[in-house]
């Protein structure tokens, strides 16, 4: 629940007392869609949003978001009115987050030197991982998720189950007793407004939890492997075993 000036206030602080000890350089690594997660751009995309499908123009922002929205460097505050996903809505992830930070980073320590509260160099070099964050090898526990996912779709076709999304649950486990199954996507369906007052249905986005048991689970867990002649539980929608009982997949 950090806004916008206490995220920048607290790296400012870092790289400050990084200078008194004569360290100006370090890195920061910052998620990318940290965006989604501050209150007022929260508040301040939700609001475009509905603007949009409302059919009026930025202008029209409540003095409160648009106070926010003034207050973003000039190129994010375009991206926010011009980016759009397939549906209609901000493109948060075409949003250049590291831009917006380092752009306020800038300034406020430029008005710290001015007032005697820095007294370090600041420059910056941006570079967005993007893909090359998720290019290294596959863990074990990778290929064995992903084989396990490809088995229950596969057993959803054979038993004819349509409109479900393949999923594998307790993975806390070792994989040999990972249970496998599917979701009906309308169970996943969220009603938002679109352009000309239209409602229509979408998947709401999640995030992945990193202290969740599945990501705190131990190396042994994740180390586990799926032969291709395991027989995997097949779950119902409602996660009970269905009656056809196991997947026994083959080479």
């Amino acid at each position: 629940n950090m806004s916008i000036d206490d995220i920048v206030t607290y790296l400012c602080e870092v790289i400050a007392a990084r200078a008194e000890d004569g360290n100006n350089f370090g890195s920061i690594l910052i998620p990318e869609g940290i965006i989604e997660f501050i209150p007022e751009m929260k508040s301040l995309i939700a609001e475009i949003n509905d603007l949009i499908a409302q059919g009026k123009d930025i202008d029209c922002l409540s003095p409160k978001n648009a106070a926010v929205y003034q207050s973003l460097p000039k190129g994010v505050a375009k991206q926010l009115t011009l980016a759009r996903d397939p549906h209609g809505n901000v493109s948060v992830s075409l949003i250049e987050t590291e831009k917006m930070l380092s752009t306020l980073i800038k300034e406020k320590l430029a008005q710290w030197k001015e007032e005697g509260r820095y007294s370090g160099k600041f420059s910056y070099l941006r570079h967005f991982l993007g893909y090359e964050g998720r290019c290294a090898a596959p863990s074990n526990y990778d290929a064995n998720y992903c084989y396990a996912l490809g088995c229950s779709a596969a057993q959803l076709i054979r038993a004819g189950k349509t409109g479900c999304m393949a999923v594998v649950q307790n993975t806390t486990v070792p994989a040999s007793q990972w249970q496998a199954g599917g979701v009906p996507l309308t169970s996943l369906m969220n009603m938002e407004v679109r352009a000309a007052s239209r409602s229509l249905s979408s998947a709401k986005p999640s995030s992945i939890s990193t202290a969740s048991p599945s990501s705190l689970s131990p190396p042994s867990v994740r180390s586990g492997s799926v032969r291709p002649t395991s027989s995997i539980p097949v779950l119902s929608s409602t996660g009970d075993p269905a009656k056809s009982a196991t997947a026994a997949p083959s080479r």
